[in-house]
């Protein structure tokens, strides 16, 4: 287990020197908080829905998370390309212990982000309501950021060509976060995207992570708990094993 500690930490350092890429991270979050939490508040609060920030604010949170966890997989093309890949498969340790610390490491950054954007929204004037609730609530933000890791795991294993992974990823991700219930609620939508939604596993995680923070529950939290965690197995095994068959 030392050489996935030690791929974990590796992910640690490249966020810590990447300060530009910190910085430009965090320009969406701080938008969608900005101009949807103060732009559309009124209206909210007309609608009797109370304060939009309130709601807004845990699926910011788990944006911050989303982009950070699933553009990791960028970073395996970009070590296939330049040859440090190659290295890191012909070191004595397994392909699991590999594809194992590049996914710790890059749900351990996409982590930190989402605690930077907690505390941005902090700062916006959002209040956590359950605070006995706060751990439960990073434990959904660590799932969000493992399953997530995982799925840009996979499509990074699957892509030779660095620049059709944002396009991919986009076409993957940004569908699962409108569906997600992080900036409207869905009650009321068309039956076909309410479907949709619930076939979603991000909405669990983000109703696991508002509910803790709020009280507020779409779902039971122990039903959030367990469909986010079947996932998130489901995506690590998924992307082990498509790391496992990676050629370079």
């Amino acid at each position: 287990m030392g050489a996935v500690w030690i791929l974990c930490l590796r992910q640690l350092k490249r966020y810590a020197r990447a300060r530009a890429r910190i910085l430009a991270s965090l320009g969406q979050p701080v938008l969608f908080l900005v101009a949807l939490g103060f732009g559309f508040a009124p209206v909210f609060k007309q609608a009797g829905r109370g304060d939009y920030i309130e709601y807004l604010a845990p699926g910011v949170v788990a944006m911050g998370i989303l982009f950070t966890a699933a553009f990791s997989g960028i970073e395996i093309i970009w070590d296939r390309q330049f040859g440090f890949l190659k290295e890191t498969l012909v070191a004595p340790i397994s392909r699991l212990q590999i594809v194992l610390g590049r996914t710790l490491g890059g749900a351990a950054v996409a982590l930190l982000q989402g605690v930077v954007v907690f505390g941005l929204c902090i700062l916006a004037g959002f209040r956590v309501q359950r605070p006995a609730l706060l751990p439960v609530a990073f434990a959904f933000m660590a799932l969000i950021s493992l399953a997530f890791t995982a799925v840009g795991t996979v499509i990074g294993s699957s892509l030779d060509d660095m620049q059709a992974l944002p396009l991919v990823m986009n076409l993957v991700v940004t569908p699962l976060f409108f569906l997600s219930s992080a900036i409207f609620p869905l009650e009321g939508l068309p039956r076909w995207l309410m479907l949709a939604s619930r076939l979603n596993p991000l909405t669990y995680g983000i109703d696991g992570l508002r509910g803790a923070l709020t009280g507020e529950f779409a779902t039971p939290l122990a039903l959030d708990a367990l469909i986010l965690g079947a996932v998130t197995v489901a995506l690590l095994a998924l992307g082990a094993w498509r790391f496992s068959r990676i050629e370079v």
